[in-house]
């Protein structure tokens, strides 16, 4: 899922007062263990975190892009034309890598129509901005990571739904235009809101953008409570298989983003930054499709929630790894 961090809240040099900077430093700094613990607790106390309603996802998730249009600004996008070929490759790569390798993961474990969806759902949707701050802690090219996320988020409304109909059509009916809109009210509009009013109220903009990645941790363990406890009885019975069929998709993610970067012959931390930009997912943004296209499919919402947990756990152990190489 999405943590608002783009360009801005990692590399101004501004401070949030005493008490607030430590407890939205605390929150950023361990959002995967936030994450976590939101998952487990909803799945052994569904009556609790059920009172998040799987309603809201669509909602909370526009404000989280709404809050990646705050901190987006024009040296964010200025990649995009300075360096086409590094965004072309990296582009490519999302939108080719994760969704094959989620078709053939359901393929290969012939996996229930509810699950394959939900994995192959994941795997169209663009990458997550989580990826920034893994990529910044990791040493790679974080222009390059911002910039692949800012475009394959833009092309979103165009490709994750084609991409949806031809790995997931012959298990689902699938409405094309009804998703393209979908993404369109719950990405792009409040990212464009997040722009405009970015550029018209820059400095309370500034001011609100250093929260965002504390704000945004928090909502996005609340999309995830939201989820699990909706469907904890048939976690609890099929809940091995899903978390397994993740964690290998996020890996293959991981491992064949970093090959192609390799095979084209990319500086060391370019193939960070596109090996961690393949891996990582809006898995929010799966969720909330589930959620609004799939609902007769209530376990296609489950493959997002456990990519959210599993994919921030396995990006701090990435930058971990990425950086140690580099030492």
């Amino acid at each position: 899922m999405n943590i608002p961090s783009i360009g801005l809240t990692l590399q101004r040099k501004i401070q949030l007062p005493g008490p607030m900077l430590k407890i939205c430093n605390f929150i950023t700094r361990y959002m995967a263990v936030l994450v976590l613990l939101s998952a487990v607790f909803s799945l052994f106390f569904p009556e609790i975190a059920g009172r998040i309603r799987t309603a809201w996802i669509s909602p909370m998730l526009g404000l989280v892009m709404f809050g990646m249009g705050l901190t987006l600004n024009a040296r964010d996008l200025k990649i995009v034309f300075t360096r086409p070929r590094d965004i072309l490759i990296g582009s490519v790569a999302q939108f080719t890598i994760m969704p094959f390798t989620a078709w053939l993961l359901a393929k290969a474990f012939q996996l229930p129509p509810e699950i394959a969806v939900g994995v192959i759902l994941v795997g169209c949707c663009p990458g997550g901005t989580a990826s920034n701050v893994i990529t910044y802690l990791a040493g790679g090219d974080l222009a390059l990571s911002v910039g692949m996320t800012s475009v394959s988020t833009l092309l979103a409304p165009l490709l994750t739904p084609l991409l949806v109909w031809l790995y997931a059509g012959t298990l689902v009916e699938v409405d094309y235009l009804a998703m393209l809109l979908s993404i369109v009210q719950v990405v792009i509009l409040p990212i464009v809101l997040g722009l405009i009013l970015q550029r018209f109220w820059p400095r309370l903009t500034q001011k609100i953008s250093l929260y965002l990645p504390a704000f945004s941790s928090v909502v996005i363990a609340l999309i995830v409570a939201a989820v699990i406890a909706a469907n904890a009885a048939a976690l609890k019975s099929s809940g091995i298989l899903v978390i397994g069929v993740v964690i290998l998709h996020n890996l293959s993610g991981f491992a064949l983003g970093y090959a192609v970067a390799r095979l084209l012959r990319l500086l060391p931390e370019k193939r960070t930054a596109v090996s961690i930009e393949v891996g990582m997912q809006n898995s929010g943004l799966a969720c909330a499709l589930a959620k609004q296209h799939f609902a007769a499919l209530p376990m296609a919402t489950v493959a997002g929630a456990v990519f959210s947990v599993w994919h921030n756990i396995a990006g701090a152990l990435a930058a971990r790894l990425f950086k140690a190489c580099k030492s």
